[in-house]
This record gives structure tokens, sequence and C-alpha cells, in this order.
């Protein structure tokens, strides 16, 4: 209990701060030439790839805004750092957040820059984020899944919004990315889930919907005998339910053990989640991959 409180006070004062900053610098601009994403869901979003040499050098104009802090790394919640992983939490590993960020200023103009905020729980539903209705379901989740909520002051959701609203400060958000749904399956209103956490975040954070676009990707594909590859059919459905969202193939991703990809396949997921994300703010990818049919 004494934890938790000390988690809340922490927080509190976190914002307080924030808000203090923010009052002081009225009326400054953040940088339109900082492109902020928020990056949500479970496990394969959080990150399962192990992080190899390759992945351990970044451009400085991709960043990451940590929403925990990461002792070991020197990581404060709410800071800036570069965006070398873990992105998501100090346990997690490489996921597909990585290797979109390094595609998008592969591919920007030099003068922008790009920032993720990135929340994700291992294992859980997508009522996690339903912000009205969260912790019904938390409270019949396993031990393990409540102390990963708890790094998130009890609130992923919260942490979701509260982060980006700080990210705001400096740069604009134009998209959201989702991996989720291994935890959802044969879930027929997941779509609509997705589509009323999507609009809470809209409505949150002051966007406008024609302007940040969610992309949803696919969980490890039936060419990799993925697990859950039923729910990819039901993935497929949400531009219909929601509009302004386009789904990113995971066909021919590499898995590790059918739930998860493995490294590579984290990287070429997080090249396609660019590649779309690219196309719609109307900027050419030098070399597009061309995806399995």
């Amino acid at each position: 209990m004494r934890k938790v409180i000390a988690m809340k006070m922490k927080l509190g004062l976190f914002l307080l701060a924030t808000l203090l900053s923010f009052t002081t610098n009225a009326f400054a601009d953040s940088d339109p030439n900082f492109y902020i994403f928020l990056c949500f869901g479970q496990s394969n979003m959080d990150g399962a790839g192990r992080i190899e040499q390759q992945d351990k050098t970044v451009d400085e104009r991709f960043q990451v805004l940590a929403a925990l802090d990461y002792p070991k790394m020197g990581r404060k919640m709410g800071s800036w750092y570069d965006a070398v992983p873990p992105l998501c939490r100090e346990a997690g590993r490489l996921g597909p957040a990585d290797y979109f960020g390094r595609t998008m200023v592969a591919n920007l103009p030099e003068k922008t820059r790009v920032g993720v905020v990135v929340v994700a729980v291992p294992g859980c539903k997508i009522e996690l984020f339903e912000k009205d209705t969260f912790k019904t379901y938390i409270d019949t989740e396993r031990d393990w899944m409540k102390n990963i909520v708890k790094e998130y002051d009890g609130n992923p959701y919260q942490r979701l919004v509260d982060m980006a609203k700080v990210a705001q400060r400096d740069g604009v958000i134009k998209g959201i990315l989702i991996h989720q749904g291994e935890s959802n399956p044969n879930d027929q209103e997941w779509t609509k889930k997705v589509k009323f956490i999507y609009d809470n975040l809209i409505k949150d954070l002051n966007l406008k919907v024609e302007e940040v676009p969610l992309l949803a990707g696919e969980t490890v594909n039936a060419d990799q005998n993925g697990t859950c590859a039923g729910m990819n059919k039901i993935i497929a459905e949400l531009p219909k339910t929601l509009p302004n969202s386009y789904v990113i193939s995971s066909a021919g991703c590499t898995s590790r053990e059918r739930l998860h990809f493995d490294s590579a396949g984290y990287r070429e997921l997080g090249k396609r989640y660019a590649e779309k994300m690219l196309s719609l703010l109307g900027h050419k990818v030098a070399e597009p991959k061309t995806e399995p049919k």
C-alpha cells in the first residue's frame, strides 16, 4: 500500500511540475517537425526480440519518451532519450516501434525528428485500455500482470495519455500504433473496443481524427504457423469500424515461437508500419518492401 501511495505521489508531483513548466512557457509553440507516435498493446508491442549489436546504435533524430523509470539505463519517466532499445520497459526487448522509428527518420527530411511513447502490458486483453472499466478486468488477472500494471500506477491508459501530453509540449502527435489481439482470440467486438479506445485518445488529447491515423499490426501470420493467426481475420475488419485505420500485414515476418516475432520479424514489421505511415504523410520510401502475398 505504501508503495502504491508513493508511486501516486511521484506521478502527481511529476504532472504538477509538467503543468508549471507548461504555464511558465505558455503559448510556446511545439516543434512542428517533431513527429510523435503513440504505441500501445500487449507483449509484441512491449517487444520480445533479442536485442542484437545492430540494434544498439540509433540516429539521435529518433527519440523515445520514457513512460517508466529505467534505473539501470538512467532513464526517468517523462524525459526524452535516444531510442536505443528497450523502448517500453526496462525488462522489455526489441519490438516493432524500434524499426518503425528508424525507418521513419531514414525517409523523412533531416530537419524532422521522430518520437515514440510506448505503453504495453504483456498478456493483456484490449479491455485493459478501456478507461472507465479497466479495473474490473485487471482485478481478475494474474498477479504477474497486475505487478506490471502497477508500474503504470495501476492505469496504463492514463499513463499513455499523461505521457502523450508531455510529448505534445515538444512535438505534434501524428499517429497511433497498436499491436494487440493475441489475448482476444475470436472476439468479434474487438474492432469496436479499439475504436472506443481510439476515440477516447482523440478526445483526451484534443486531436483531430482526420489528422491521426491508427495502424494495427497483425499477429504472427498463418505462414509462420502463428498460434493466434485466426485473429487476423478480425483485425482485417478494423477499417470498416474505424475509417482512419490501416492494417499492417505480418505475412513473412518470422516468429520465435509462433506467438512472438523474432528480432528479424520485428524489424520487418516495424518497417511496414513506417512505410504505411510515411505514405499517409505524403513521403516516399527510399526502398519500399514488397509484402508477400
